[in-house]
């Protein structure tokens, strides 16, 4: 619970050590007073075999802001729930979100941003990366009710596929009861561009490390928008673990 005017940061960090089979059931409640800001991040490396299912919810208050950076790489199942009420007039609400799957895995990220209350603002973000035989979802929610005029609304999913058998179900949504309103949502679904690749190829790198560096280039719009410098590099450093090749690839990136 914040209060009125007050400011506050939280990191969440989710963390298997082993390969043993646990299950994570988290709930986030966050409350925000009259012109409160709450920075959110949430760091998800669960073991390979954990189960790993969560909810963060929002309550705005007027002129609040929520801003939230969630990352999504572990876990065997995973499914991640952020729900944002607009109650109060003047509010803002950023999530951008990066999931990375390979193997099996199977990450979810299913969102919600209820505009109840004119003159509020969402902006939404997420990316994907899925390599081997493993699914994402991304499920986003944006609901303008008959009261919320002068809504301004951006939902936005992308997804790059590094294999022939990696599949994703991207449904970004729009629900718009008012007629003074400002919003867009679109969703796109691609692979590693070929003369991207044979450019770098022709420069000297070699196939896997082509395809780490344009997968990171991918990611790293994300990667870049965390603010906390320490929390950046960490994750800029779990996100390039999983590229082939990357340690020769440094001076390059």
């Amino acid at each position: 619970v914040l209060g009125a005017g007050s400011q506050a940061t939280v990191i969440e960090t989710w963390a298997g050590l082993s390969d043993e089979v646990y299950f994570t059931n988290a709930v986030t409640e966050v409350v925000l007073g009259d012109n409160a800001q709450l920075d959110h991040y949430k760091l998800q490396e669960e073991g390979a075999r954990a189960f790993h299912i969560a909810l963060t919810q929002v309550q705005h208050g007027r002129d609040s802001r929520f801003n939230s950076h969630s990352v999504a790489l572990g876990g065997a199942l995973a499914r991640n729930d952020v729900r944002a009420l607009f109650a109060r007039e003047g509010s803002e609400c950023t999530l951008n979100g990066l999931y990375m799957a390979t193997g099996k895995q199977h990450l979810d990220n299913r969102t919600l941003i209820d505009h109840q209350s004119p003159r509020c603002t969402s902006r939404e973000l997420y990316k994907g990366v899925l390599d081997g035989q493993s699914r994402g979802v991304f499920s986003g929610r944006v609901l303008v009710r008959h009261d919320a005029q002068k809504t301004d609304a951006s939902q936005t999913n992308k997804n790059l596929l590094l294999s022939d058998e990696a599949v994703v179900d991207t449904k970004p949504q729009l629900e718009i009861f008012a007629d003074d309103v400002k919003c867009a949502h679109g969703a796109a679904v691609g692979q590693l561009d070929e003369d991207a690749l044979f450019y770098l190829r022709s420069r000297g790198i070699g196939q896997e490390a082509a395809k780490s560096l344009l997968t990171y280039a991918f990611a790293s719009e994300m990667v870049n928008l965390i603010p906390l410098a320490p929390l950046r590099a960490r994750v800029r450093e779990l996100v390039t673990s999983r590229l082939p090749e990357w340690e020769k690839l440094k001076e390059v990136a």
